[in-house]
């Protein structure tokens, strides 16, 4: 058994090397920023608006990214008090086509059609679940109008050090193993497994920091994908949901657990729909750091 307060003083000394990595970076004038403009979850006295979406805004040297816009026009709100410009933004990315990653969408300013949207060929299919209409509110022809779409499957890189990751392989048999929901195909409804689900991955100096929606494809897939496309296994960093929405600590929960123990990253940051649960048994294995609407975080 450990030492009385040796886990205590690990996760301190596991804090404070994070935060020398970020300063070395820093110092070398090489880092990322994430700024967390919509979460579940909002922080005592920090007095910014929160609701059950995601919205991140992310600088890389001139690169001025928002990935996924929320529920609503909470993102807009909580970017116009943080003093986040959302007419400079120079790339839109939509993790997937649910409503509470595109329904700010609507509130976005008005970019006459030159702003690049990156996402999968599947984001605009309807989606459905119990009947209600759980996916974008613009259809393809719509956004067309708006923006710049390019709809892939394959990793595009976005900026000097950010790659759009594309259609996440599915490599195990316990992630990604439910639909969410149904689908419209040219064939008609269809079980929904979100083949749409993609997310963001920073290749730094001191290796990969991944951004994630809602992880629907799994985050230990998106994790491997990650680390093949940029040719590294050093992972930094994991920020976003998980998709672990469990009341206990069931099988997936218990093998990515597992997973991250393995890995260690320094900025490990699950939000969104990872449960308490989820977070508390990753917790008990790496620390973990909280994440809140208004959070800065430099990688």
């Amino acid at each position: 058994m450990p030492a009385l307060g040796s886990e205590s003083k690990e996760r301190d000394n596991w804090e404070q090397l994070s935060l020398f990595s970020i300063l070395i970076q820093k110092e070398r004038g090489i880092f990322m920023r994430i700024t967390v403009l919509c979460d579940n979850n909002t922080r005592i006295d920090s007095y910014y608006l929160g609701e059950p979406g995601v919205s991140f805004y992310i600088e890389d040297g001139d690169a001025r990214i928002l990935m996924d816009t929320g529920y609503s026009d909470v993102y807009v709100k909580n970017a116009g008090k943080m003093g986040v410009d959302l007419t400079q933004l120079t790339a839109l990315v939509l993790s997937h086509g649910h409503n509470d990653h595109t329904g700010g969408l609507d509130f976005l300013p008005d970019f006459s059609g030159e702003l690049p949207l990156y996402a999968h060929p599947q984001v605009f299919a309807p989606k459905r679940y119990e009947g209600e209409s759980i996916g974008m509110s613009l259809t393809k022809e719509e956004a067309a109008k708006r923006f710049n779409l390019h709809l892939s499957r394959q990793p595009v890189r976005l900026s000097r050090h950010i790659t759009f990751l594309g259609e996440i392989p599915r490599g195990n048999n316990f992630e990604a193993q439910r639909p969410i929901g149904e689908r419209l195909t040219p064939e008609g409804w269809v079980p929904d497994f979100l083949p749409d689900d993609t997310a963001l991955v920073y290749h730094g100096e001191e290796g990969l920091t991944i951004i994630t929606g809602c992880s629907h494809s799994g985050i230990i897939n998106i994790t491997e994908y990650a680390k093949e496309v940029c040719g590294d296994d050093r992972i930094c960093g994991i920020v976003g949901g998980f998709h672990l929405l469990s009341h206990r600590v069931n099988s997936q929960v218990q093998r990515t657990v597992d997973y991250l123990a393995k890995l260690r990253p320094s900025n490990l940051r699950p939000c969104h729909c990872t449960c308490f649960y989820a977070r508390a048994a990753i917790h008990a294995r790496t620390p973990i750091w909280d994440t809140c609407a208004g959070d800065v975080i430099e990688v």
